[in-house]
């Protein structure tokens, strides 16, 4: 059985090996890659998997985050030119942890009247004065996790190959393929889309500008990015959402008492066990 993720990133330098290196150790056989204007080392990270062979590169210069069409075109190609019998379309900043075993146990399990796997998403907290990796700081978890908008985080899904899946912006769904038939409770997957006040205001700046050059998308996709991306061109910063989103020492405490929050070490272990450093050279 083999697995493919596909991979839509844009200046992700600080998690991209991170989440290359854990879902190849999960059994993820390969990645297919689309690099969207990336400006920092992200570019020559992937470069570096490419040459090893572990990943198929393309460069999208699009600025108009059409992202449902490129990664339709990535899960597409999984199918058609890569055998996968399951393909994961991903974003740099989530992964996908198996409840048991890992993710080749996962889908190899999976009846064969199912051809598509829901996963449940679990926002991890920044926290102040991070100087360590993301995942030796970000190890507190939301017991429910919203949106920016305080909505209901939505769930991402898996596919079974096909030639003709259609995904959705976002990849929280599929369409167009037979007899959809959905699976849950396989796995989590752990989220960190606050690692720094630098690379959050960078992902909104440059995503919010990418759906406002987007014309034929509804103003309703995508709407977190957009508002957000509305309070950075009236305040010239995100400083007011990031504040919010900040976890010190005393609301920690008050949450973790709260049981709002809740003290996650699985990817922590994962990495410090693994020792990261030596699974990237």
């Amino acid at each position: 059985m083999k697995i493919v993720m596909t991979l839509l990133v844009r200046d992700e330098q600080d998690i991209i090996r991170e989440n290359i290196e854990f879902h190849l150790s999960q059994g993820v056989d390969y990645f297919i890659v689309m690099d969207n204007r990336s400006v920092d080392l992200t570019t020559e990270y992937l470069k570096e998997y490419e040459k090893k062979g572990i990943i198929r590169y393309i460069y999208e210069g699009d600025d108009n985050y059409n992202q449902h069409t490129w990664v339709t075109r990535m899960a597409r190609m999984a199918y058609t030119e890569y055998g996968a019998d399951w393909v994961i379309n991903n974003d740099a900043d989530e992964f996908w942890w198996p409840k048991s075993g890992n993710l080749k146990d996962t889908f190899s399990k999976v009846p064969p009247e199912y051809n598509i796997v829901s996963a449940s998403r679990h926002n991890f907290v920044h926290v102040d004065d991070i100087t360590s990796p993301f995942y030796q700081s970000m190890i507190y978890r939301e017991k429910i996790s919203l949106n920016p908008l305080g909505q209901p985080l939505p769930p991402k899904v898996a596919h079974r190959g096909s030639e003709t899946v259609i995904v959705h912006q976002g990849n929280h769904g599929v369409e167009a393929i037979p007899e959809p038939k959905i699976m849950d409770g396989l796995i989590d997957i752990l989220h960190f889309p606050i690692r720094s006040y630098k690379q959050f205001e960078n992902k909104i700046i440059k995503g919010g500008a990418a759906y406002e050059n987007n014309k034929k998308l509804p103003s309703s996709v995508g709407v977190t990015w957009r508002e957000l991306y509305k309070e950075y061109k009236s305040n010239n910063n995100l400083q007011n959402h990031f504040q919010k989103n900040l976890h010190d020492k005393k609301h920690l405490k008050s949450q973790l008492e709260s049981g709002s929050i809740l003290i996650d070490k699985r990817l922590s272990r994962y990495f410090t066990e693994k020792d990261i450093n030596k699974l990237i050279h």
